[in-house]
């Protein structure tokens, strides 16, 4: 009887040597843009050396620049350090805390002390800076600029004097928030949070507003449409792209 046939085919085929390619070691980058290692005092110059050749697309002879930060971000000791760099070169400046135009409380806390939709919209007064600030820096204007009309401690009116800014004065708005009223500013920075560090080192009693910058970051995307980018999550090592 004849042998039933092989159940198995066995095929000899050459071994193919594919060679190891290492992986590319790519350089750290924040979302979509490679960030660098920088000083604080040394981001603080090269902002200011930025802004020397700044010319403001409407014709204005006062350059506008944004702080766009959370408070735990502190935009506001970053737009100190550009003044004082700016001050060193001969330039003015002005810096103006949002804080100081907030809405009074019987208007902001309306909806009681931890209304999110009220915290995102309504607790900035954007339209006494645009009457107070940003009104009196347009072409034309008299650059008299009011630093502050509110006092949200006292929930008093500040009653400041005006500041007379001079052609070629800057002025540097520092605050939560900013980029999405349509201010006209010529350059915006954002001092940029991950979530994880915003969570840290926004104190236990303000965390109820952090769903607000989540909410800002989806329909504003600061990070993405800000001119600098500085990344702040380890204060001791900002890094920046700008």
């Amino acid at each position: 009887m004849p042998e039933p046939p092989c159940a198995c085919l066995v095929l000899c085929l050459p071994v193919l040597r594919i060679p190891f390619v290492h992986p590319v070691q790519r350089p750290a980058h924040d979302g979509r843009v490679r960030l660098e290692a920088i000083t604080w005092d040394r981001l603080g110059d090269l902002i200011a050396e930025r802004l020397l050749d700044l010319e403001p697309a409407d014709g204005s002879p006062w350059p506008r620049v944004a702080f766009d930060g959370a408070p735990a971000a502190d935009p506001g000791d970053l737009a100190e350090r550009v003044a004082e760099a700016l001050r060193i070169r001969g330039r003015p400046s002005l810096t103006v805390a949002a804080e100081g135009f907030l809405r009074p409380a019987s208007v902001r806390l309306e909806y009681g002390r931890h209304d999110i939709d009220a915290y995102y919209d309504g607790r900035l007064d954007t339209g006494a800076l645009w009457r107070e600030v940003f009104g009196h820096l347009e072409p034309g204007g008299d650059g008299r600029v009011l630093p502050d009309l509110w006092d949200p401690v006292t929930d008093r009116a500040t009653r400041s004097p005006y500041v007379q800014l001079p052609p070629g004065g800057f002025l540097l708005l520092h605050g939560p928030l900013l980029l999405r009223h349509w201010f006209p500013f010529d350059l915006t920075v954002h001092v940029l949070l991950s979530s994880g560090a915003l969570h840290r080192r926004t104190p236990e009693s303000e965390h109820w507003t952090l769903p607000a910058f989540e909410r800002y970051e989806d329909e504003t995307d600061p990070a993405g449409t800000a001119d600098v980018l500085v990344r702040a999550d380890d204060p001791r090592r900002p890094a920046w792209r700008g």
